[in-house]
Formats: structure tokens, sequence, C-alpha cells
């Protein structure tokens, strides 16, 4: 991989769910005239922009946007593809300056970047059908007792309540044969440019308030219509996020639209803590509240 120099950096805004991301690199790269690469493991899929509230036609024209709606539903993409995608984006971006703003909240895919992420061994489809067809059979619950007798080392670390980590880890202990954890490095990658991490963030309660607006908002853009468009392919694993998942057990019957709606709120919410809490423990990360531009402009002057 080629760079222009060694001046190239990369500013990464992140931090929960509904805390005013968008709004904000939007501001800072028209500042520093620089794109803006998507760090939403959903937003890089096509036809579910209410669900993951992807930036409206509005937003995308401000600023040039990569890595938004460029996938199919049932296109496979994961942390490890993403980076390549970025590591090979950035160079063609820094043709033309020495910034880039890295805006999004999926803690694996800012890791990836920021980081690196071991190269996985493909899994065959057979295998990934297979593991399908027991979460949707047996449930997430017979998956996790599986990992713990193949992996008892990352059954322990892992978040048992995610079907996206638990079934990728029971995929690769069958592939190879052996337990998952022993193909994690934990190496980090070194990068020819800088890195300037930033957190959004606001007290608890404003950040809780604003999520319960944000479903409302959804909901009054017509999410539940979105959610029947892509009901029949419900069985993708791109649609596994809160917000669909809570409106396919409305549809299914099994919930009503009233309870739908608060699933989403108190989901979304226990989302944004899980986010907070891991990158809180970051040292690199500088937290700011949203829509302050100048105070991360002002933290990127001394090195720009």
């Amino acid at each position: 991989m080629l760079y222009l120099c060694t001046q190239m950096k990369l500013i990464v805004i992140t931090g929960p769910t509904g805390v005013g991301k968008t709004a904000t690199a939007i501001a800072v790269a028209k500042a520093l005239h620089c794109d803006i690469i998507n760090a939403d493991s959903r937003q890089v899929y096509r036809g579910i922009p209410i669900a993951t509230s992807t930036p409206t036609a509005d937003e995308l024209a401000q600023v040039p946007h990569h890595l938004i709606a460029c996938k199919e539903l049932d296109e496979p993409y994961n942390a490890w593809q993403y980076e390549q995608d970025v590591m090979s984006l950035l160079p063609s971006l820094w043709a033309s300056g020495d910034m880039a703003v890295l805006c999004g909240g999926s803690m694996m895919y800012v890791d990836a970047v920021c980081n690196g992420i071991d190269n996985m061994p493909d899994v065959q489809p057979q295998v990934r059908q297979a593991v399908k067809l027991q979460l949707a059979q047996q449930g997430l619950e017979s998956l996790v007792a599986e990992l713990e007798r193949l992996d008892p080392a990352y059954a322990a670390v892992v978040d048992r309540k995610n079907p996206v980590r638990v079934c990728h880890a029971i995929e690769l202990c069958r592939q190879t044969g052996v337990p998952y954890s022993t193909l994690r490095t934990g190496e980090r990658k070194p990068r020819p440019f800088d890195i300037i991490k930033v957190g959004l963030t606001l007290e608890r309660s404003e950040l809780y308030d604003r999520i319960n607006r944000r479903v409302d908002a959804m909901m009054s853009s017509s999410l539940e219509d979105e959610a029947r468009r892509v009901w029949p392919l419900r069985h993708l694993q791109s649609l596994h996020t809160v917000g669909l998942n809570e409106m396919f057990a409305h549809l299914d019957g099994t919930i009503d639209r009233a309870t739908a709606i608060e699933r989403i709120k108190r989901n979304t919410r226990v989302y944004a803590k899980k986010q907070l809490t891991w990158f809180r423990r970051d040292p690199a990360i500088h937290w700011l509240p949203p829509g302050k531009p100048e105070a991360i402009l002002q933290i990127i002057q001394p090195i720009h």
C-alpha cells in the first residue's frame, strides 16, 4: 500500500448511537475540505436507511461520503473486509489533501481501521448455512453452549447475546477444527498515518432522551414500512439490528406495535451503553460534546 507522505491524518469521530456524530463529522469535514468514510456496520447496506439512520440525501450532498449503502443485504461483509476497503480507499482520498474523517460507532469497524484485525479463513457456505439453521431452529443458547465446549476461552469473554459474534466464532471453530481464540493474535498493525480519535458524549439522561426522540422520528419516517419491505429476508445477518429485530417481532405477531417501539428504545439505550463502555477503554480518545466542530479542529490544529 503506497501513501503520499507520512503526514496524512485520519480523524475518527465516534461515540454512542444517537449522540450526533453525523452532523459533527460533516461540519469537521467541510472545515477541513475532506471526505467522510462511514464506520457503521449496517449503513454499508442498501435498502434500510431508516433503521440504520443513514445520512440523508441532503447530508450526503454536503460532503463526499464513502462505504455508505454500497452492499446488498445478502452480501456477506465483516470487519476484516471493511479494514481492507478503508485501507484501499485512503490513498485516493489523500491524493488531494492530507485529511480524511472516519465517522461511526461500530466498535469492531473503528478498531479494525485503527488497530488492524486478524485475517480469518473464509467460511465455507455449507458451514455458515448450518450455523444459521441451528440459530433459527435451536436458538442462540444452543450455539453458546457449543462455544463453551469448543472454545471456553472465547466463550468467557464474548457477548453471549450477540448472535453475530457467537455465530462467527462457531463457524471458524467448525471450519478450522481449532478454537477461535487461537486464531486471534491481538497484534496491532502499524499505520503509515496519524490517527486522531474524538469521542462524542452527553450526560446519560440527555443521550437517552435523544435516543427516545430519534426512535419516535424513525417511526414517523415509516420504519414499519421499511421493515415490512425486508421482512421476507429477515433471516439475513445484515438485518439483525436494533429497530428491525423488534419490528420483525411485531410483524410476526409476537408483540404489538407499542411494545415494539418501547423495545427499540430500550435496546438502543442498552447498545449505547455498551458502546460507551467499549470506547472508554481507549485512552487515546478525546471526549467532547457533539456539535462542537471548533473544539475538534483545535485538537487537530497543533499537528496540522
